[in-house]
Parts: C-alpha cells; sequence; structure tokens
C-alpha cells in the first residue's frame, strides 16, 4: 500500500494512493498514518480490504497539499557515510561501523514543501536518501531477518545538510542537520511487503533540472537490515520512527571548487524508485 497524509500542516488526514494512481480517504477507518496504526496489524488489514473492496471515497488531489507521510515520528535516526561512493567522493575512509546520529522531528516537512536555507548558509547542500519507517518496537535484534520484520515500509527522505555548520563549527554533526525544514519526508509510505529487495533501488536528485545524484542502495556499505539490527543494540526503536539510511554520491561537498550549494531560489527533485518523487523550492530563513 502507498499511504500518505494530505491537507494543511498540521491538520493532515490520512490517505491511500490505489493502484490506478487515484487518492483515497481513510479518515473513516483509521485517525491518521502514525506509530500506532503502523503498529496495529487489524488495523492495517482493514485498510487493505476496504482499498481491495473499493468503497474508499476519492479526494480530489487538485491543490492539496501532500504531508509527512507519518505523523507524531518519535525520532529520526540518521546513517552518515553509508555509500562507497560518497565516502569515496568525500575522501573519507569506508567506516567499520556505521556513523549514527540524530535529526530532531521537527525538521520533517512534506515532500513539497519549501526548504528554508539558514541565515547566512553558504554550504547548503543535498541528499537524497531512502528512509525506513519502523512498524515494531525494536530492542537488540539478532539476524537481518528480525530488523526487516520490524520494518513498516520504505519512503523517499532528504537530508539537508548545513556542510559548514556540520564540520567548521565544531562538536557533532547535528548543528548542520536540525535546521528549520532539513528533512523532506514522502510523498508516501510505501508498505514493506511492495519493496521486496530494499537493497535493489534506484535514487536520483535534479538541481534546477540538472542530474546531480543517480546512485543505487546496492551501494550501501551497511544494508538496511543490517542498519536496523545495529541500531535497536544503542537505543529502543519505536513505531513510526524514521531512519534515514544515507545518501549516494553526487553531493555539492564532493563537487571540485567551486562547489554548487544550494541558494534560495533553487529548486530540487528527488526520487527513489518505486516510492515517490518529491520538489522543494528553495528560500531563505
Amino acid at each position: 500500500m502507498k499511504l500518505l497524509r494530505v491537507g494543511p500542516s498540521g491538520a493532515e488526514r490520512p490517505a491511500l494512493l490505489d493502484q490506478g494512481g487515484t487518492l483515497r480517504d481513510l479518515s473513516a477507518l483509521v485517525d491518521d498514518i502514525d506509530g500506532g496504526l503502523l503498529a496495529d496489524a487489524s488495523a492495517l488489514d482493514r485498510i487493505r480490504a476496504a482499498a481491495g473492496a473499493g468503497v474508499l471515497p476519492a479526494l480530489d488531489a487538485t491543490g492539496l497539499r501532500i504531508g509527512p507521510p507519518v505523523g507524531r515520528i518519535g525520532k529520526v535516526v540518521c546513517i552518515g557515510l553509508n555509500y562507497h561512493g560518497h565516502a569515496a567522493e568525500t575522501g573519507q575512509a569506508t567506516p567499520a561501523e556505521p556513523v549514527v546520529f540524530l535529526k530532531a522531528a521537527d525538521t520533517v516537512v512534506g515532500p513539497d514543501d519549501t526548504v528554508l536555507v539558514p541565515r547566512g548558509s553558504v554550504k547548503t547542500d543535498w541528499e537524497v536518501e531512502l528512509a525506513i519507517v519502523i512498524g515494531r518496537t525494536a530492542r537488540y535484534l539478532e539476524t537481518d531477518e528480525e530488523a526487516l520484520a520490524h520494518v513498516a515500509g520504505y519512503a523517499v527522505a532528504h537530508d539537508v545538510s548545513e556542510r559548514e555548520y556540520q564540520i567548521e563549527r565544531g562538536g557533532t554533526w547535528d548543528k548542520g542537520k536540525n535546521c528549520e525544514t532539513f528533512n523532506p519526508l514522502g510523498p508516501w509510505l510505501v508498505t514493506a511487503d511492495e519493496v521486496p529487495d530494499p537493497q535493489g533501488l534506484g535514487l536520483r536528485l535534479w538541481v534546477n533540472g540538472e542530474l546531480k545524484q543517480d546512485g543505487h542502495t546496492s551501494d550501501q556499505i551497511f544494508p538496511v537490515a543490517e542498519v536496523v539490527r545495529y541500531v535497536s543494540r544503542f537505543m529502543t526503536l519505536y513505531p513510526g520512527d524514521v531512519i534515514n539510511t544515507g545518501t549516494p554520491a553526487g553531493v555539492a561537498m564532493g563537487q571540485p571548487e567551486p562547489k554548487p550549494y544550494l541558494r534560495p531560489g533553487d529548486v530540487v527533485e528527488l526520487e527513489v524508485e518505486g516510492l515517490g518523487r518529491q520538489r522543494q523550492e528553495l528560500k531563505g530563513a
């Protein structure tokens, strides 16, 4: 299933995109697409049954904003340097273990919402990523099979990053990762049953129509199952939590000088195979 949330920011309602591309209202069945729903197999089965029966009312998508596909996210866990190509382009060694950092949940916005370039920023960068959405509480998982069984689904994420803040201002990466609007997510949550191999997905990103990233999840250093298993040994993952799994080569930081960092007025478009497409116009904060 392709689950999503539509409407004004803070007042989104649950919806489903059916196989014919029609947007369907889920408001009569569930209150929201959130961790509570994703952990409730019977509620998900009711949605599947209603979709199969063709009884869900259609929504007019004209002018309708798409919000983040998951509401009330508890935390966003991110994996850095998780593609061989990206590590190479930035001149960094392949990590022996996953590089883990956090983004605040309030960085998450809709897939087509405006992204704000921080005041004074000269090194705002792009990163297309595969996002994992957790569906079952995960602690100390032992096997890859266990890890994948705890995944509710997948989505497109844009891990927007300010490289000066991240690398040159001391401390951890968090300062360059948590600026307002720095995690567009969606358009949909595609349930895990529709993504049989998360290591078989292409990722692409364009800036002002020019292709910048053209990667594949097969290039991940730590695959999806290993990421979930690993993270569960350091923190408890709850339904509705999100894990951004890293970006392929092609970021601005990896380009020759002058590096083409983002500026207000730029347009970024990105997609992950089978998971939909995003488009953001950048403005000054």
